[in-house]
C-alpha cells in the first residue's frame, strides 16, 4: 500500500516534509497523527513508512488520515532505512523526523522551520522532549565516548546519581537550557534536518538498524560544517520505546550493536586501541540486561 507517494520529488514543493517510521504501533501512530491534524497546511506533507506493515492497520490509518502518504514495507529494515526511504519521495525544504509515539500540542514543524529559516548555518534542530509524566527527557547530548556506558541516559549510575560528573558531561543542557543552544546531537524522536545538509552527508547510515543513527547523522553534519542546535522553546511529548516493547530482546541487542558501531566508526586514532575493550564491555552490559529482562518477564 503506497497511496500518495507518486508525486514528483522536487525539493521546496513543500516547506516541511514530516517523516514518520512506524513499526506495529498503530495506536500510537493514530494518536500522533491526530495531534498533528490541526497543523497540516499546504506547506507540510506527512510521509509514513510502515515497516512490517499490517494491511488492516495500515488501511485504517490511511482511511482516518487521507492527507498522509503511506509507504507499506513487508519487512523491517530498520529506522535509518525508513527515514531514507521517506526522504527519497519527500519534497520539503526541511525534514522533520518524528517518532510515531510522539504527540504535539502546537505547530512544531512550523516553529522549527521558522527558527532554521533565521539561522541558515544550522543543519539540524531538536525540540524539548517531555516524557508522558511531564519530565524533560535528555534529548540533547554530547557525542558518545568511552564514558557513555557509565554516564549515558539509561545507565545505572545516571539513574542512581543523576548529578554525577559523567552524567552531566554526557547528557548536555537538558532541563537547564532556556534558549536555543548548540549541542553535539539531538534525538531522532523529534529532529528537523535541513534537506541540503541531509543530502550533503548522504542521509542516514543504514548500517545502524536502530539507535545511535541520530548521533551519527549529527556527527557527520557537524564534520561537514552543519552544527546542531537544541531549541527548548519548541516541545513534544514522547511515549518512549513503544515499538521496542514488541521485541525487547532484539531492541537490547540492536542498541548495543549500534553503540559499538558508532564507537568503531568515529573513535579517533588515539582511541583505536580501546575498540576491543569497548566491544567486551558492551557485550557484558548486554548480557547483564538480557538476564535482567529474562528474570523480569513471566515464565
Amino acid at each position: 500500500m503506497e497511496p500518495g507517494v507518486d508525486h514528483q520529488c522536487s525539493p521546496d514543493r513543500f516547506r516541511v516534509s514530516l517523516l514518520l517510521v512506524n513499526y506495529k504501533t498503530y495506536t500510537e501512530l493514530t494518536a500522533c497523527l491526530h495531534s498533528l491534524e490541526d497543523f497540516v497546511t499546504g506547506d507540510l506533507e506527512v510521509i509514513v513508512v510502515d515497516h512490517a506493515t499490517e494491511p488492516a492497520g495500515a488501511a485504517a490509518v490511511v482511511q482516518r488520515f487521507p492527507w498522509i502518504h503511506l509507504i507499506g514495507i513487508d519487512e523491517n529494515p530498520g529506522f535509518a532505512s525508513g527515514v531514507n526511504r521517506a526522504a527519497q519521495v519527500a519534497a520539503g525544504r526541511y525534514f522533520l523526523l518524528l517518532n510515531p509515539d510522539c504527540v504535539v500540542s502546537a505547530d512544531v514543524a512550523g516553529a522549527l522551520a521558522d527558527w532554521l529559516d533565521e539561522h541558515p548555518h544550522v543543519g539540524a534542530c531538536g525540540a524539548l522532549v517531555r516524557e508522558s509524566n511531564g519530565t524533560i527527557q535528555a534529548s540533547a547530548r554530547r557525542f558518545p565516548d568511552v564514558t557513555t556506558g557509565l554516564g549515558g541516559r539509561t545507565s545505572w549510575l545516571t539513574r542512581a546519581w543523576p548529578t554525577n560528573l559523567l552524567t552531566r558531561r554526557n547528557l548536555g543542557p537538558g532541563a537547564g537550557a532556556t534558549a536555543p543552544t548548540e549541542v553535539d546531537w539531538v534525538t531522532g524522536a523529534c529532529m528537523m534536518v535541513r534537506r541540503d545538509g541531509f543530502d550533503a552527508v548522504g542521509g542516514m547510515d543504514e548500517k545502524f538498524f536502530m539507535y545511535w543513527e541520530d548521533a551519527d547523522l549529527c556527527f557527520r553534519l557537524k564534520r561537514a560544517g552543519w552544527p546542531t542546535v537544541y531549541n527548548p522553546m519548541v516541545e513534544v511529548t514522547h511515549l518512549t520505546g513503544r515499538s521496542s516493547t514488541y521485541v525487547p530482546r532484539e531492541s537490547l541487542i540492536a542498541f548495543h550493536r549500534s553503540a559499538f558501531r558508532y564507537f568503531n566508526k568515529h573513535s579517533g586514532r588515539g582511541a583505536r586501541l580501546l575498540v576491543p575493550l569497548v566491544y567486551l564491555a558492551l557485550q557484558a552490559r548486554l548480557l547483564a540486561q538480557l538476564v535482567s529482562l529474562r528474570l523480569s518477564r513471566p515464565a
